[in-house]
């Protein structure tokens, strides 16, 4: 039996509820002490698989995603951005802000996992795209947070161009939409249960110390 318990957290880096998720898994596991016990792999989720490569904008695709209002759009910033500022998290929404297409995103972030820099990516790539405003469906933007994170920028960029990667991130969004998970977050523990949606930090430390007791 494993020492370890094993959370695989499935999500996209244009998900807002995801980070904020997330925020509250790295709390729940820091608050139990338990950092030691923890194998943490983030796997690929694409909330928008065919968006093309011009994006779109936001507001106009969550009118035609959820029928939302702007009014109701507003709220919903106001909303994320105060549960991120909860976290430790800054959102900086902005008018023209668009959705894009994040597999590249995807690719290099399994790049990273083998070389032990996976968490510091996705949490760069978040900080990327609703922090500092920038494009992360651009390869030039992507690379630039490879570098300054000390990964190889050209074995990076090397990764985008083959499409042997490029089928393995589908494969592996298919093997978790397999197991039923269609909304993230979602954090799955010992590929056994999952809990979806961004939950608090209570709610994955008694999953946790529930797991930890069976270790």
């Amino acid at each position: 039996m494993s020492n370890k318990i094993q959370l695989d957290v499935v999500s996209d880096v244009v998900c807002p509820w995801c980070i904020i998720g997330y925020k509250n898994l790295q709390t729940a596991i820091d608050e139990l002490g338990v950092a030691d016990k923890i194998e943490l792999q983030w796997q690929p989720f694409e909330l928008n698989p065919n968006m093309p490569p011009e994006g779109q904008d936001l507001r106009e695709h969550v009118a035609e995603k959820y029928g939302s209002s702007r009014e109701e759009s507003d709220k919903a910033r106001i909303n994320i951005s105060q549960r991120g500022a909860e976290v430790g998290f800054t959102f900086n929404f902005f008018e023209k802000m668009k959705i894009v297409n994040t597999r590249d995103a995807h690719i290099l972030l399994e790049y990273a996992y083998e070389h032990g820099k996976q968490t510091e990516l996705k949490i760069a790539f978040f900080t990327a795209a609703f922090t500092d405003q920038k494009d992360v469906s651009n390869r030039e933007t992507l690379l630039d947070v490879v570098n300054k994170i000390g990964l190889d920028v050209k074995q990076a960029g090397a990764r985008l161009e083959e499409a042997k990667y490029r089928e393995q991130v589908i494969e592996h969004e298919r093997f978790w939409q397999g197991l039923g998970i269609s909304a993230v977050p979602a954090v799955v523990f010992n590929r056994s249960s999952a809990l979806s949606g961004a939950q608090p930090v209570e709610a994955y430390k008694q999953v946790l110390t529930e797991l930890l007791a069976e270790l």
